[in-house]
């Protein structure tokens, strides 16, 4: 579950956070349970991305479904 402060997390700053999580994972040498605490975090910060993407496309289907019509009428011209 995701909490209101990751909900509030822009695109970039939940992708950023999301790198420097999987570069801390890469690079080892933190303890099981840091690793844990870590890959929960990169988790979460990965839905909220997935979120902001799937918004995004949302807009963007509906911007296009909006000039579909228009652009059909144009072609029977």
């Amino acid at each position: 579950m995701t909490s209101k402060v990751d909900e509030a997390l822009g695109y970039e700053q939940a992708r950023d956070e999301l790198i420097e999580v999987v570069r801390r994972l890469e690079a080892g040498g933190t303890t099981l349970e840091e690793s844990l605490a870590l890959w929960e975090r990169g988790e979460e910060l990965a839905k909220v991305c997935r979120r902001w993407l799937e918004g995004a496309r949302a807009r963007l289907d509906a911007a296009l479904a909006e000039e579909e019509p228009e652009g059909e009428e144009d072609d029977s011209e």
